[in-house]
């Protein structure tokens, strides 16, 4: 059974507030991981646990939001996405206030791990349903738009946290997530539309198969869902690592790290509005090629400055902002050409997407670990150049031979 899929016209007062909700809760689960990240040493403090527990915060929140990405996408084709939105939206508040109760830095890891979870609500299903109800260009400037309000998390994320854990014990901090969720779930039960094509179908396991099956073999989709893991993994890696890299061994205090953000992410804004002011006027392809500059050389500035002088941190931050602001031009056209790169049900397609990228982050945080504590920041700014080297050579291939599918309704 097939339904029609609400189209933005359809959604009358609803087109605004749906997406505003939407970005309120994807800006509460990327804060609940840039806020604790300058905690964390209070946190491992409190649990009497090592430094090297510290980016395992952010390993076990990705991972979390790789674990229920293959069945989430499927199932809102199938049931809708309203309802699995909701839920999602509901589980992230309860396992914010379940951390409250962790008496481990074991319990406290696992809690990360549930609350990660939530991370395979947005794309599997919140974005999925934003890509349903709005046609390209449209859709394209208005997920760079809301980018930047997502991106506030991690540009005041660490300033605030660093604040915060200076005056209140960090859970605080959980209290604070689980009420911005709260207020997200009020405004999605309210006005997120049903976009979903297949309510009424049967699910089963043979079904699900078959979807993976023929998605998973498309060739530019695979590369064009791992270039969108490689292009992010340096900026992921840099958010896990640098409370160890700033505050222990550079010797920074929590607000100057905070304050080293702000380039990082301010440019990473930058280039999500310069993106929303030339979607329209240039291609998707064009405006992926014209990110992939800034992108390459920003990381080979940070490599090459810190392998000349371990310490130098603020030629690896410059370099960074450089990298930072060629994803925000290219990041959101690469993942709209990936995502109808198959003709398979949104849902499906958002979610064999966020489950490759995420694992891509989660095996390469922990490999950028292993590369700083091997050979301190040179080291890390080399394996963050040769994601960059590989997310350069993915998208290479994915436009090369990628087969436009057709759009249906979204068109």
């Amino acid at each position: 059974m097939h339904n029609s899929p609400n189209t933005a016209s359809l959604l009358g007062r609803q087109a605004l507030l749906f997406p505003l909700c939407l970005v309120l809760f994807e800006f509460a689960t990327y804060i609940a991981n840039d806020m604790i990240q300058p905690g964390m040493l209070a946190v491992v403090a409190n649990f009497n646990a090592s430094e090297e527990w510290v980016p395992t915060s952010m390993t076990a929140y990705l991972a979390g939001g790789m674990f229920l990405q293959w069945l989430l996408g499927p199932l809102s084709d199938r049931r809708g996405r309203r309802p699995v939105m909701l839920a999602g939206v509901a589980f992230f508040v309860v396992s914010c206030l379940a951390i409250l109760f962790a008496q481990t830095i074991e319990q406290f890891m696992a809690i990360r791990f549930f609350q990660g979870i939530s991370l395979c609500f947005i794309g599997a299903v919140g974005y999925a349903t934003i890509q349903e109800s709005f046609e390209e260009s449209v859709c394209i400037r208005i997920t760079a738009l809301m980018a930047n309000v997502a991106l506030a998390a991690p540009l005041l994320g660490p300033l605030a946290g660093a604040a915060m854990i200076q005056f209140a014990p960090w859970q605080v901090m959980f209290v604070i997530f689980a009420l911005l969720a709260s207020i997200a779930f009020w405004g999605l039960n309210k006005a997120m539309p049903e976009t979903a094509s297949r309510i009424g179908e049967k699910f089963s396991v043979k079904s699900l198969l078959h979807d993976y099956k023929i998605v998973l073999k498309n060739r530019p989709f695979i590369c064009g869902s791992l270039a969108i893991g490689f292009a992010s993994l340096p900026l992921l890696a840099w958010i896990a690592q640098s409370p160890v890299i700033l505050i222990s061994g550079e010797g920074l205090s929590a607000f100057d790290y905070g304050l080293l953000q702000v380039p990082v992410f301010g440019a990473l804004i930058l280039g999500n509005l310069m993106l929303a002011k030339l979607t329209g006027k240039r291609s998707v392809e064009s405006l992926i090629k014209l990110g992939a500059a800034p992108m390459v050389l920003g990381l080979l500035v940070a490599a090459v400055a810190t392998f000349l002088s371990g310490h130098a941190y603020l030629w690896m931050a410059a370099g960074l902002s450089l990298y930072a602001f060629g994803i925000g031009i290219a990041n959101a056209g690469l993942y709209r050409l990936t995502l109808f790169s198959s003709d398979m049900s949104k849902g499906t397609v958002s979610a064999a997407m966020g489950m490759i990228s995420m694992l891509v982050f989660t095996l390469g945080i922990e490999l950028a670990k292993v590369a700083y504590l091997s050979g301190g920041s040179g080291m890390f700014n080399l394996f963050n150049l040769i994601s960059g080297l590989l997310w350069l050579s993915l998208v290479t291939v994915f436009i090369r031979h990628r087969k436009p599918a057709v759009e249906g309704a979204a068109a």
